[in-house]
């Protein structure tokens, strides 16, 4: 195997028997940290009893297969790495491995009764900490050890607070990977991973910083909202020779305190994401029934679905009346719409994706949205709050940035991955 100098240096710890019973490796993206990690993991199991039991999560079981069971199995073999997630159970050179997601604060209870030779972590500060505290009480064989992979988070993370600060009280290694410390990536490829990030998530995972997040969510859009709205959207796209691909559709309910936000994005064939046209029924200045409301969406949809195509409707999930008042009007008078619960994806991850496509020159807004392009720019971070929180105290149209943010995350997947291959 061929290793940087700081994966040489972490193995190193491994063959001088120099790790700790928890064995941390935080830092960037890409910085080499989740292969050496299982490089590790397999080094050491191997020398372990084979009497032991052994354990590998993630958030999900799926994440875990994706990041992880894959790319073991890859680096030992499927003969010596072999693995069942609907049995939730694998065997790496014969010794039996456990495999469970940490998805919620019940996932502590899949674990309780164990007797543990060893585990393995993988996005650490995804787990809820009763996971984690109850994981530390199984690890309870002579010898027994946690290795773990993480990206920074904020610096009121239980992680942090509980542990790595305290690293010099506990049987703790922390070993900090930076994303400039894999030498196997091309230095043009680490450039391009460098722009991709802005704000907290440039310092949390490029700098490999465990900072607050806090001011203005999208600073950028704030202070330059020029760079970033467009007049006439049609004259745009052929002046850049784009042409929308997907047409998608939001709704955000409001209650009789907020807004209902209709929203219709575009997306290019490239990956580029267009704000099209909004509909904002202000619930402080008039009273919508469901039928005037069900009114609102369809004379919209038609609206926008004669100008742009049609498109899918993804509505908050939360209110299902209302959505079938929503799909029922769209089957009998035959809108260019279906109308499908949105998705609502952790905040946190609908915001990493806006921030993704404003850093790559991907994001743009017409200035047919003037409640969204308010929205963005004056969205802020809860400053009161220990985790990372947008701050939804009536003072910001979060009606705005959900039926936005619903129109665009059935497409997380390939919006990511389009900022990679374009040139």
């Amino acid at each position: 195997m061929i290793y940087t100098p700081k994966q040489r240096a972490l193995m190193e710890l491994w063959r001088t028997n120099q790790l700790r019973r928890l064995n941390l490796l935080e830092g960037s993206v890409s910085s080499g940290k989740t292969w050496v990690s299982l490089v590790l993991w397999a080094f050491w199991v191997r020398s372990m009893p084979q009497t032991g039991l052994f354990l590998m999560c993630g958030k999900s079981l799926t994440t875990l297969k994706r990041n992880c069971l894959l790319l073991l199995q890859e680096l030992v073999g499927e003969t010596n790495f072999y693995f069942s997630t609907s049995a939730k159970e694998g065997v790496l050179f014969g010794r039996r491995v456990l495999l469970e997601g940490a998805n919620d604060i019940r996932s502590e209870s899949k674990i309780r009764g164990l007797t543990l030779q060893g585990a393995y972590c993988d996005e650490l500060t995804l787990f809820p900490q009763d996971f984690f505290v109850m994981l530390l009480s199984r690890l309870r064989l002579p010898g027994a050890k946690l290795i773990a992979t993480t990206n920074p988070d904020t610096p009121r993370h239980w992680l942090k607070t509980d542990y790595i600060d305290r690293a010099d009280e506990l049987d703790f290694l922390d070993v900090r990977f930076l994303l400039d410390d894999n030498t196997t990536l091309p230095r043009d490829y680490v450039e391009s991973i460098k722009r991709e990030y802005v704000g907290v998530y440039y310092e949390r995972l490029i700098l490999g910083r465990w900072v607050i997040a806090e001011g203005l969510i999208y600073r950028d859009f704030a202070n330059n909202p020029d760079k970033y709205t467009i007049s006439d959207v049609k004259t745009w796209l052929m002046k850049q020779g784009r042409r929308l691909g997907t047409v998608t559709f939001g709704v955000d309910f409001g209650g009789t305190g907020s807004a209902t936000k209709f929203q219709c994005t575009g997306i290019t064939g490239d990956g580029v994401v267009i704000a099209l046209e909004e509909e904002y029924i202000d619930h402080h200045k008039e009273s919508v029934d469901p039928d005037a409301l069900n009114k609102r969406f369809a004379a919209f949809i038609n609206r926008c679905t004669a100008k742009w195509g049609a498109g899918i409707t993804r509505a908050d999930s939360a209110e299902q009346i209302l959505i079938r008042g929503l799909f029922n009007t769209a089957q009998t008078q035959g809108l260019r719409t279906q109308v499908k619960n949105a998705l609502k994806m952790p905040i946190n991850d609908r915001i990493k994706l806006t921030l993704l496509l404003m850093a790559q020159g991907r994001f743009y807004v017409s200035k047919e949205c003037p409640y969204l392009i308010n929205a963005l720019a004056s969205a802020v971070y809860d400053d009161k709050k220990p985790v990372d929180t947008r701050l939804d105290d009536g003072t910001s149209d979060i009606d705005s940035l959900d039926a936005f943010e619903y129109s665009i995350e059935p497409y997380y997947k390939q919006l990511e991955a389009a900022g990679h291959t374009r040139d």
